[in-house]
């Protein structure tokens, strides 16, 4: 018997042997002690006694074997194929991207990489290869604009294709590290706990451990699905694992992938007023959802008066009492922690940094408690719907208070974008940025030791934080209520809102997803009828974007009026029209289309009006002309008539443009026959010879 054990024992002994191949992120460069904290050692500390996890990363490496400093010719790489590893992960190609090498040697990368693979085989011809997409580099990296950023996503998709077309497992390095740029003060290299994410991902990697079947918040009991969409079930689980996802009698199977990723499809459903259950099931595990509808989902987001509560308007009881009757169901993604005057405590300032930003919550039937906290201007909007297409309506709202659009756009955007880019850049002292959003932002702030500290203001922290964590779940469109943070720079504004709305549409893989927002209100801030203007042209011009007019509805010292309520449904309108095909829904007030002078007087047409009228039936209010430049003058009542969907002014012959609400805070009270208002508008006057 001895004689038998003793050969099991020795081979029981053998430790499964790990080289971590690279440059100075697998060194662990910039770490006080490497030796204790870098990926490789914190690898090993997961994998346990059976695996001998060894370093063989130097700093500066690089794959290319032309490059400045070849790996192929540095010690560590003789030594790792002296370990003869079993298994063996390789993250090279950060140091390519300088302009010595990637340039010039760009056409030899796939064979070079394919060369030292072939090295470790021959050392060990059963060796497991791991190849690794880069850990990021972010934009403050001094060659970034100049040439990094652009090599660096090159060089990611060779990697892909290596480990594609030689059948190895790809890790996905820049999967959480590149939402975590607090984690790499340099830009390039990750501190310890970066480290440790890295060494949590090879783990799960090569144990096959992602931590069992897990599934996203946004699917819960009472969740609404978009009708007419393919219905795609996204988690997580132990690779290899096969889930079993039930929905009504429908079964779809699918088997979680290398990264521990699975998806189950389900074909287009319809609103049939019926309750569903869906399961999904991983061997002894198993989540029911209880509750589930088929109807029409809205993603409402924005800052401050997309935020605003119903409880906080004007509207409570009419709102409330809307309660019974419609099936609208609320996912309230609330934050933590507002960005009011104070300085947060380090254990918010932890979670935010960890990206653990909102509150958990789930899919909720609205009560009078849920629907009183939840936003007014959505709500509203919820239940013109519901009434309107008699299916259920599911509203999810991630607005939160005072943060700039950027805030709100992916980072992979931006970078590449020719003109935002520079707005990722030391972001507290960017006056691209308004300076109150810095200025709150520092506040908050002012208690972190980390010059890298996350806040809900800086670009890209809210679609990480967002939008990410429900961009699998299919929506009809979405409805959006900002622009106070953004109303110090128009012209940068008109750069950043279309860059938004194709960042979101790109994420939902629909290039046509509706997208309906809020004019700006009126209240005493000087820009704000140039921003009013602007965000009328871009909805004109945008593709199935469309503006709500709130002006009428504003406060001149508040920047949150309280009159919800009609915002709301007016963005319903807009949805109904143009959306749902309700041709006989009012969308709009007057919109103008063109000025021009007949016979010595001003004709201003407009579409959407057989007659135009005023709100209160007073004189028209808040019209001006005026030259090419210089000061405009209001035109006199007794000067205005209107005909139809026009207006006609006499006496104002040689004006050059006409202005409508231009004041900050306006009055103006021109509508047409269904009661709803202009917007502010600037159009320059054609005169006839």
């Amino acid at each position: 018997m001895l004689v038998l054990v003793l050969p099991l024992l020795a081979t029981a002994q053998e430790k499964i042997k790990v080289a971590c191949i690279g440059n100075s992120v697998t060194y662990g460069y910039g770490h006080q002690n490497p030796g204790e904290t870098s990926y490789p050692t914190q690898l090993q500390q997961m994998l346990g006694g059976e695996y001998e996890v060894r370093n063989f990363g130097h700093s500066g490496a690089t794959l290319l074997s032309k490059g400045h400093r070849p790996y192929i010719n540095l010690p560590e790489y003789a030594a790792a194929l002296e370990f003869a590893p079993d298994i063996a992960v390789i993250h090279l190609g950060l140091n390519d991207t300088d302009p010595r090498n990637w340039p010039n040697y760009r056409d030899e990368f796939y064979g070079d990489y394919t060369n030292i693979i072939n090295a470790l085989r021959k050392a060990n011809p059963e060796v497991d290869v791991y190849v690794c997409r880069m850990t990021p580099i972010f934009n403050w990296h001094r060659r970034f604009k100049s040439g990094t950023r652009d090599w660096y996503w090159q060089i990611q998709e060779v990697i892909e294709d290596i480990a594609e077309h030689g059948d190895f497992e790809l890790i996905d390095l820049s999967r959480y590290l590149y939402n975590r740029p607090d984690l790499m003060p340099d830009a390039l290299h990750p501190n310890a706990q970066g480290a440790g994410i890295i060494a949590k991902q090879v783990y799960s990697a090569i144990t096959n451990d992602y931590g069992g079947l897990s599934m996203p918040a946004i699917y819960s009991d009472n969740m609404v699905i978009q009708r007419g969409k393919p219905f795609v079930v996204k988690g997580t689980a132990n690779t290899g694992d096969e889930i079993t996802v039930k929905l009504s009698k429908k079964r779809v199977k699918a088997v979680a992938n290398d990264r521990g990723e699975w998806e189950a499809s389900f074909s287009p459903m319809q609103a049939d007023g019926k309750e569903y259950t869906m399961t999904v099931e991983c061997g002894k595990q198993k989540i029911t959802y209880k509750n589930i509808v088929v109807g029409e989902v809205w993603l409402c987001s924005g800052q401050s008066n997309m935020a605003f509560m119903v409880k906080e308007s004007s509207h409570i009881e009419q709102s409330l009492a809307n309660v019974e009757g419609k099936d609208i169901r609320l996912y309230d993604m609330k934050p933590r922690v507002l960005t009011n005057n104070i300085e947060w405590d380090s254990t918010d300032l932890a979670k935010l940094n960890n990206h653990d930003y909102y509150q958990p919550t789930a899919w909720q039937l609205q009560n009078r408690e849920n629907v009183s906290d939840f936003s007014a201007v959505a709500y509203h909007f919820g239940v013109m719907l519901a009434d309107s297409l008699d299916v259920p309506v599911g509203l999810i709202c991630n607005a939160v208070g005072g943060t700039p659009a950027e805030a709100f756009i992916d980072r992979k955007t931006l970078e590449f974008h020719p003109v935002l880019v520079d707005i990722l850049y030391n972001w507290k002292e960017n006056d691209m940025i308004q300076d109150w959003c810095r200025g709150r932002a520092k506040q908050n702030i002012a208690k972190s030791d980390n010059n890298l500290q996350r806040h809900p203001y800086e670009p890209c922290y809210l679609y990480e934080n967002g939008i990410m964590p429900i961009a699998h779940y299919p929506i009809k469109g979405a409805i959006w209520y900002q622009g106070e943070s953004n109303a110090h720079n128009v012209e940068l504004h008109e750069v950043i809102f279309p860059t938004l709305v194709e960042s979101w549409r790109r994420t939902w893989n629909d290039e046509a997803m509706p997208f309906y927002f809020v004019q700006l209100s009126s209240i005493n801030r000087p820009s704000w009828p140039h921003f009013r203007d602007s965000q009328r042209r871009m909805a004109a011009n945008i593709p199935n974007c469309d503006l709500a007019v709130s002006s009428d509805k504003g406060d001149p010292w508040d920047v949150h009026p309280k009159e919800k309520a009609p915002v709301g449904q007016r963005l319903a309108r807009l949805a109904l029209n143009q959306t749902y095909g309700m041709s006989h829904v009012a969308q709009h007030g007057p919109t103008p289309v063109s000025a021009k002078t007949v016979n010595g007087k001003i004709i201003i047409e407009f579409s959407d009006a057989v007659e135009l009228m005023t709100s209160d039936g007073q004189p028209l209010r808040g019209l001006e002309v005026g030259g090419t430049v210089g000061a405009m003058n209001t035109v006199p009542s007794e000067n205005i008539r209107f005909q139809g969907n026009t207006i006609v002014i006499e006496g104002f012959e040689k004006a050059q443009r006409v202005r409508y609400a231009w004041k900050p805070y306006t009055d103006a009270n021109l509508v047409n026959e269904t009661g709803l208002p202009a917007s502010t508008f600037e159009i320059e006057i054609s005169h006839r010879r």
